[in-house]
């Protein structure tokens, strides 16, 4: 479905969806080197979740992809290193419309004229495994694999039977430097590799980077001086100096100490000779020794990356632009149905399994009714399938619609519960009317409370929550903490031992002082997703003061009406869904019933040893030496709150030239203001 036909509550459900898709194929993918899905069809994921939340910003999940890079090393048998400087992921484009997109934030950001000349760097982008050299005073001293972005696994041994890797620089390097690149293999020597492991009968590997992945995070270091490994730098992490002012600059000067460069690196002065050289990478992409799946795009100038910064996992001043997606042909099996969290009903096609761009691909997302009455889908269709887009795997064409055979008729009535199942005025999702009464909508919203961005109970798995929930044990979520008393029943279960039934009890246990913003996120209230909640518990501190808000707000009274709309980000639809959920005599009993068992303390913003700490500032009127978006950045940093309306609760306004009536309210409120200059003054102070 289109977004912007979206509701919020079928955005809220899709990104919990797309959250727990992403993290499932970021394990395969990095921890186990065995992926389901194609390159593209996991861009095409993060692609919808990206756009999700562009669209619904107060909905962004604690455990959002965005937020995330690579994937938790926790599981690895090697040694963990922690990053001294973070490794980042990259935001994808798809499209030239997208890179021009990338290109006018990026002016936007430095408040860039558009006259003003924005080089970019643009290389082909590897498809390998991320890898981070430590060099202190020249000489190799530790090498780790990317990981979750912050902790890595420690390959030192591994690396250094990688030809390509030099143990010491040459030439006059910085104390210390860390240089970042992507181990690989090429093709050839793929092919070569799978031939010998297939006479000796050893694993066959699916396709060069799982190779390069697998042989790089072997135990035994033989292993991998066995396996024909390649390296190529893109760009450099903790640095006691960085001797040039321009990527491209640093990456000639990476290369002449010795360390091997994409000879594809180019400067480009412009978005045109950005997509002439990208077009030019994908024409050689089949000639080229080692696969790539898209081009990289870095603002070339160190001094503006430095002031563009970084947002949860990406750098704002990169971006990768992916080659375009696959299709295939195959046959529509059958259609099923599943209800969610929140009673909607999303049909799912079952393929005949169908092999797009080397990856098996057996099921297909089909949205909703309308959908289907779009595509005309029936099973024992023959249908086109992609890749990439809004939802990876989707249908694109439908290519036996004509063809004589029985309209599918998608149900009017819940398959879980047998309730009516309805699409509301105004909207194209079915929903299952029957509420709590229907065991699906209970279930996952149990399965939502208990979840790693909510109370994140460990032991208690959907399939344990089933299980108690068939047993009548679990109805809502107080009765999670209320199953020490079935101590003696569960180990009467069969599966449960004295030792996980009392890991369980202990981990429910253990979130007895939950986290309020968590578990805010965890009751499922419409509209409000993990950031949201995160941003009410910044303003309110306890779940007594919101709720008070959220009464007074829903009775009618300006007051609390502005308090709440004062948080940037919170608007009309989440203070109606807080209302809403606090008019329903069922909601307040679960909210009571679980205040009874848990007790979470106040909540304690982290804040930075600064002028603004823990204070709400608002920018108003045309600032002139930076952008509004870096103007927040910088107040993010330095421990505020960037508000985007005045209030009582507003502690500082940053008035710049033609500030109207929200200085005009500040003024009235006694509320103190400054002008940029004096901004620049507490970030300078700040460090």
């Amino acid at each position: 479905m289109e977004i912007e036909n979206l509701s919020e509550a079928e955005a809220a459900n899709e990104l919990m969806r797309l959250a727990r898709q992403i993290a499932h194929h970021n394990r395969l993918y990095h921890a186990e080197d065995s992926p389901e899905i194609s390159d593209a069809d996991y861009d095409a994921l993060v692609r919808r979740n990206a756009a999700l939340e562009v669209a619904f910003p107060h909905l962004i999940r604690e455990d959002s992809p965005s937020r995330k890079v690579g994937h938790d090393v926790a599981a690895s048998p090697l040694t963990k290193v922690r990053h001294e400087s973070r490794m980042f992921s990259l935001d994808n484009a798809f499209s030239g419309e997208d890179v021009a997109d990338f290109l006018a934030r990026v002016r936007r950001f430095l408040a860039l004229p558009e006259d003003a000349e924005l080089a970019m760097t643009a290389e082909d982008k590897i498809d390998g495994l991320s890898c981070s050299l430590r060099y202190e005073h020249g000489q190799l001293v530790r090498a780790a694999t990317r990981g979750d972005g912050e902790v890595g696994e420690d390959v030192t041994p591994n690396v250094l039977t990688i030809a390509d890797i030099p143990r010491r620089l040459s030439g006059e390097v910085p104390a210390l430097f860390e240089v970042r690149g992507e181990v690989f293999m090429a093709k050839a020597d793929f092919l070569a590799l799978n031939a010998a492991q297939e006479a000796a009968g050893g694993k066959i590997f699916a396709n060069p980077r799982n190779a390069a992945a697998g042989s790089l995070r072997q135990k035994d270091a033989a292993v991998t001086a066995s396996r024909p490994l390649r390296f190529l730098a893109w760009g450099w992490g903790a640095a006691s100096a960085v001797p040039e002012a321009s990527q491209f600059a640093m990456m000639q000067r990476i290369a002449g100490w010795g360390v091997p460069v994409s000879p594809l690196l180019k400067r480009c002065a412009s978005l045109g000779a950005m997509l002439d050289h990208y077009r030019a990478i994908e024409h050689a992409r089949s000639e080229l020794p080692h696969d790539i799946d898209g081009v990289v795009y870095k603002v070339d100038r160190l001094d503006w990356q430095e002031r563009l910064g970084f947002v949860a996992k990406a750098p704002r001043w990169a971006i990768a632009h992916k080659f375009p997606a696959e299709r295939a042909e195959t046959t529509l099996e059958a259609i099923d149905i599943q209800v969610g969290r929140t009673g909607k009903l999303t049909p799912v096609g079952r393929l005949h399994p169908v092999s797009v761009g080397g990856v098996m691909v057996s099921n297909v997302t089909l949205h909703n009714r309308d959908e289907i009455a779009r595509l005309g889908v029936r099973p024992g269709d023959r249908v086109v399938i992609q890749r990439a887009g809004d939802v990876i795997p989707q249908v694109v064409e439908n290519l036996t619609r004509a063809e004589p055979r029985a309209v599918y008729a998608f149900p009017d009535h819940c398959p879980e519960c047998g309730s009516e199942a309805v699409a509301e005025e105004g909207e194209v999702d079915v929903r299952c009317t029957g509420g709590l009464i229907c065991p699906a909508q209970r279930t996952e919203r149990l399965k939502h409370f208990v979840s790693r961005a909510a109370l994140d109970i460990d032991g208690l798995g959907e399939k344990t929550i089933d299980e108690f929930f068939a047993l009548g044990w679990l109805e809502s979520p107080a009765d999670i903490f209320r199953l020490r008393k079935r101590r003696e029943e569960i180990l009467g279960r069969e599966g449960w031992k004295e030792k996980s039934v009392d890991n369980l009890l202990a981990a429910i246990e253990a979130r007895r002082s939950p986290d309020a913003a968590r578990l805010l996120f965890g009751l499922g209230i419409r509209h409000v997703g993990a950031v949201t909640a995160r941003d009410l518990m910044k303003r309110f501190a306890s779940l007594a003061e919101l709720r008070r808000a959220a009464e007074q707000a829903m009775r009618g009274a300006e007051e609390a009406l502005a308090e709440l709309t004062a948080i940037d980000g919170i608007g009309p639809a989440v203070v109606e869904a807080l209302g809403d959920f606090f008019h329903e005599q069922h909601n307040v009993a679960v909210w009571e019933d679980i205040l009874h068992e848990v007790s979470p303390p106040p909540y304690l913003v982290e804040t930075r040893d600064s002028a603004v700490a823990g204070k709400t500032v608002v920018f108003t009127g045309a600032l002139e030496t930076m952008s509004r978006d870096e103007a927040k950045a910088q107040a993010e940093r330095l421990g505020a709150r960037a508000a985007g309306t005045v209030s009582a609760k507003t502690d500082l306004v940053v008035a710049g030239p033609g500030a109207g009536s929200k200085l005009k309210m500040a003024q009235e409120l006694g509320i103190a203001v400054i002008d940029e200059a004096a901004w620049a003054e507490i970030v300078r102070n700040a460090g």
